[in-house]
């Protein structure tokens, strides 16, 4: 896959990979981890699309100076500016977790106008699943602005995100899954920069249930597919099926047996998905 980069009009950069040829589809990452999320279905895919892969802000290779806001409106504006660049008029795109967070807001937003959207599992309109664990990855990230904790807390992260995680996130326990974690935390130990963008993040982006979404949803004229996960206990089924109800253009597809990385589960059934909805 060729590494290219996206410079926004304000500095940020982002880097990106594609691969194929066809009408363009971007799939955009989750927190934390980086474009290789994808990669076990990405050949399959590139067969019929321009399959596009960028590393979100703060993610992989794309831009983590702190001078950034890192809010959910600065997200939303940026990967807007690098669709429109990129892919085009009218594009495929396609998100999870935080990247379909992205991704909703942006088309909201009015800064990204997909002609058809797939929005993989995340929180939509309900409150966070374990919500205890992401107050204290929050309470962590937020302290990273203190001098002297930045490093510290970054160093940290070999202890807490180890490549066994990886495999946890896999509900078949793939082991390719351990790779994608080492690789998305590889230059983290010992980035204070990093550590103060991810606390300027963690202040910013919004918290609990989001239910102003559910009178939002029937705004969405495009196509769009929930393309869930039947065993990820962060996001449950219940979710897509609640927001369903109030898309008007909107269908559901479940992968069996598939958990939060559902490229590592169901590579095969993920690629279909998509083509079939893309088409």
């Amino acid at each position: 896959m060729r590494l290219r980069l996206y410079h926004h009009p304000d500095g940020a950069r982002v880097a990106y990979r594609e691969l194929g040829a066809g009408p363009p589809l971007a799939l955009l990452h989750s927190a934390l981890l980086s474009h290789m999320e994808w990669e076990p279905a990405v050949e399959q895919l590139a067969d019929r699309f321009r399959v596009i892969l960028p590393d979100l802000p703060l993610h992989g290779d794309s831009e983590s100076n702190p001078r950034h806001p890192y809010t959910l409106d600065w997200f939303a504006e940026v990967m807007g500016g690098f669709v429109a660049e990129v892919l085009g008029r009218r594009p495929l795109l396609a998100g999870h977790d935080a990247g379909a967070e992205i991704l909703m807001h942006g088309v909201l937003s009015g800064n990204i106008r997909p002609a058809r959207l797939v929005l993989m599992p995340n929180r939509m309109h309900a409150a966070p699943a374990h919500p205890r664990m992401r107050s204290a990855w929050r309470l962590a990230a937020r302290a990273a602005a203190v001098p002297g904790l930045d490093r510290l807390l970054s160093s940290a992260t070999r202890v807490v995100f180890t490549p066994q995680r990886g495999m946890r996130l896999s509900a078949r326990g793939n082991p390719a899954a351990a790779n994608l974690v080492r690789h998305a935390f590889a230059d983290v130990p010992g980035n204070s920069s990093l550590a103060r963008s991810w606390a300027k993040c963690a202040r910013a982006w919004p918290r609990g249930a989001q239910r102003q979404l559910l009178d939002l949803y029937p705004q969405l004229e495009m196509p769009v597919l929930l393309l869930w996960a039947d065993r990820d206990p962060l996001h449950p089924l219940a979710i897509a099926e609640e927001a369903l109800r109030a898309l008007p253009h909107g269908q559901l597809r479940v992968l069996q047996s598939a958990g939060f990385l559902m490229a590592y589960d169901d590579p095969v059934g993920l690629a279909r998905e998509l083509a079939a909805f893309c088409g």
